[in-house]
């Protein structure tokens, strides 16, 4: 196997110091024209790759993005997450990717562990109550999706128009008994915004409105079924696909398929099981693509703040 080249051989072979190879590498522009072009012709001939991580430890770009996640086992981050990497990998950047576990101080932690790395930039999934500050720090180099944010560039969901579109679709079927099942109002987006757009729906339509809050999971939107279904039910919106199918679940067990089932996050495994259901698309992969190409851009020297809303659709 023949031996894998390193800074001081390329710089042997070029007849430079090891300073000069790095500077090359880094792109310092008081490198001599003549001399770089020597360097580059050699790292070329020998097909020299220099590590990312050295490339960082030496003060350049290390062509890396840090992606902060809520929960590595959300099918919407996730969907968002393969968003992000279609652009960062085609940009030629690599991707390294943590876990807040909603957690503010695990954030930071993870916030100054990458900038240690002197990764490029950073994309954080927002939560409530997450430090905005220490995103702030980052300037034109962060980008939020999730919660919205005067001080670094963002991307939201429109998440009253996601049951806006649910509701309209049932209303439009002449169905009056439309129940809800969402997520813990102390949560301010997926919480607290879906559960008042439900509610404005139900004003809106003269309907009343029959809803129960828990955790973001099926085996919450499973247990709350019982609360929200009445005999004359004929609909039961959710905030989420995972809410869906726990909720989806519970009606199959107590017989009740005449009612139809909404969920948010256009999952293909919901209405595979459960056929009496649809699901609302909040744009979770375009959104994590825009965010990547906000930060491409912002690295790039377009540095000025952007806020977006991603906009939601039926499947």
């Amino acid at each position: 196997m023949a031996k894998k080249l390193t800074i001081l051989d390329i710089a042997k072979l070029a007849g430079v110091g090891k300073s000069t190879v790095s500077r090359v590498l880094t792109n310092d522009p008081k490198v001599k024209p003549s001399t770089r072009e020597k360097v580059q012709q050699v790292i070329q001939d020998a097909g020299f790759v220099p590590s990312k991580s050295a490339q960082a430890m030496r003060g350049g770009s290390a062509k890396v993005v840090g992606v902060i996640l809520s929960r590595l086992d959300s099918p919407s981050e996730n969907k968002a997450v393969s968003g992000i990497l279609d652009v960062i990998y085609a940009a030629g950047y690599d991707a390294v990717i943590m876990e807040s576990q909603f957690c503010p101080v695990k954030t930071n932690e993870h916030l100054q562990v990458l900038r240690k790395r002197n990764v490029d930039g950073v994309i954080v999934f927002g939560f409530t109550d997450f430090d905005v500050k220490a995103v702030a720090e980052w300037q034109h180099k962060a980008v939020v999706i999730a919660v919205e944010t005067d001080v670094v560039s963002s991307v939201g969901y429109d998440n009253t128009g996601v049951i806006q579109l649910a509701m309209d679709k049932l209303l439009a079927q002449d169905l009056r008994h439309i129940s809800f099942v969402g997520v813990d109002p102390s949560d301010k987006t997926t919480g607290a915004m879906r559960l008042k757009a439900y509610q404005t729906c139900c004003e809106q339509a003269d309907i009343k409105a029959v809803y129960g809050c828990g955790e973001l999971s099926h085996d919450s939107g499973y247990q709350l079924t019982d609360k929200v279904l009445k005999k004359k039910t004929q609909a039961i919106v959710c905030a989420s696909d995972s809410l869906a199918l726990g909720v989806a679940k519970r009606l199959q067990e107590l017989g009740r398929n005449d009612v139809i089932v909404s969920g948010v996050g256009a999952s293909d495994l919901l209405s595979f099981i459960f056929p009496n259901t649809f699901s609302i698309d909040p744009g979770y992969f375009d959104a994590g693509k825009t965010s990547a190409e906000l930060l491409i851009k912002q690295l790039a020297g377009q540095d000025s703040i952007t806020h977006l809303t991603q906009t939601a659709c039926l499947t």
